[in-house]
């Protein structure tokens, strides 16, 4: 008798429901081990945006999504679109905070999505992301060493499984209270650069992990040119000399993460600076080689202002409250479930209420927090009322990808981007091996 066939939907729903880590982590090398079988290899997206940075190809914005729930379901969604759209440039990523209260560590978020790409029968890179590694500003006062290390011990952890991409948010160390701008950016460049130089130690090798810097914290002032100099050429000189640097920069240009909420739980419209977005980016390309300005925030904006990111050349968009939004509100989320979650959150979210509050403003804002504690009821709906959800944000990917025109460029993404099996030896030492782009054993 020949051997049953793998049954990887079972052992993606097994790796998200266990809490032993051990086992996690023997799940994941499973789907890893057929992921590079079937022509799937976590990969960097550096390559393309240096591309982009020397201005050899222009005219789409790469979707960067955070899934914080439903995240086997969605991917499956993510690359169906991608297959009928011949996409290639599109990023899954996940925020250090979003690890913490959705109970989905790298070495599970990595290889979920894999599973669903395996799933769908998609081949060739997929990019993952360290969305947001952010300083903690007071910590950082209290002790700078100790903070950087928990930073270091994150990026280490997500480089180990997969994440090849890795956006620095040390934007919380601006200090505006400072006279001039590159006082103002010093603690910022300095941390970015230091993080950057740990990165180039522990990447595979073979592997340039694309990294990310961000000069102006998401819900605060917009950033300006000479905040984009003032980084760019600190960081440049704290470099450590031969090192490869960023390849794109994050800005803020009016948008604040999950949206300003109204007293009756609707997203106030948003006003968002397309001009400074596009000088941004032009300085950012035409001065410093990088792939252009990234823009935060952006799922909850109106969907007549996605078709601007691609005219203004913006690098890349990161969406993500949107698709959350979207699984608690649909009509095939069970009532129950969502009133069960409500009650936990009146319970275990109290101390974030606030005076004036509504309960709809307070629901919106917490719910997110929700996720890790019932990621295992939501995942234990029945596939069909799964499958039915992740229908309907399936067109809100399809809607975005041809706003951001990121469709056909799969051809330009095999173009720049080399595939490698990264092979994880003993005392975490790893050595790439380069791949012809068939299957490898």
């Amino acid at each position: 008798m020949g051997r049953r066939p793998l049954d990887i939907e079972k052992i993606a729903l097994d790796l998200i429901l266990t809490d032993d880590v051990s086992k996690k982590k023997s799940l994941a090398k499973k789907i890893f081990t057929v992921a590079y079988k079937k022509g799937l290899y976590p990969s960097s997206i550096h390559q393309l945006y240096m591309g982009r940075g020397k201005q050899e190809f222009k005219g789409f914005t790469v979707p960067a999504i955070n899934l914080r729930s439903m995240t086997y379901d969605l991917s499956r969604a993510i690359f169906r679109v991608a297959k009928r759209n011949n996409s290639g440039a599109f990023i899954f990523e996940i925020a250090k905070s979003e690890m913490g209260y959705t109970f989905q560590p790298p070495v599970e978020y990595s290889a979920v999505i894999l599973a669903a790409a395996i799933k769908e029968g998609y081949t060739g890179p997929v990019f993952i992301q360290g969305d947001h590694v952010q300083v903690n500003a007071k910590k950082f006062q209290e002790n700078h060493e100790k903070e950087l290390e928990s930073l270091e011990a994150l990026i280490g952890e997500a480089v180990e499984h997969g994440f090849y991409n890795i956006d620095i948010d040390s934007s919380t160390l601006v200090d505006l209270s400072k006279t001039n701008v590159d006082k103002q950016q010093y603690a910022n460049y300095e941390v970015c650069a230091k993080l950057t130089q740990f990165i180039r130690r522990i990447e595979p090798k073979g592997v340039t992990v694309s990294v990310g810097g961000e000069i102006g914290e998401v819900g605060h002032k917009n950033s300006t040119p000479d905040e984009l100099h003032a980084f760019m050429q600190g960081y440049n000189k704290r470099l450590r000399k031969g090192l490869v640097g960023i390849s794109k920069i994050s800005v803020q240009t009016g948008t604040s993460h999950g949206g300003v909420v109204l007293p009756d739980g609707t997203v106030a419209q948003v006003k968002l600076d397309f001009d400074t977005l596009k000088t941004l980016s032009e300085i950012a390309r035409k001065e410093y080689g990088l792939s252009g300005a990234v823009q935060h925030g952006a799922s909850t904006l109106p969907a007549e202002a996605f078709h601007r990111f691609a005219e203004v050349e913006t690098a890349e968009v990161h969406l993500a409250t949107e698709f959350q939004n979207m699984i608690c509100e649909s009509k095939h989320f069970p009532q129950d479930l969502k009133e069960k979650i409500y009650e936990w959150l009146k319970v275990n979210a109290a101390s974030e209420k606030k005076e004036g509050e509504t309960e709809e403003q307070f629901f919106y804002k917490t719910r997110k927090k929700a996720l890790g504690p019932f990621k295992k009821e939501i995942m234990g709906l029945s596939s069909s009322v799964r499958d039915a959800i992740a229908g309907e944000i399936e067109a809100r990917f399809e809607f975005l990808f041809k706003q951001l025109n990121a469709v056909n460029n799969k051809d330009l993404v095999n173009k720049y981007i080399t595939l490698k099996r990264v092979i994880v030896r003993k005392r975490q030492e790893k050595e790439a091996v380069v791949h012809d782009g068939e299957g490898a054993d």
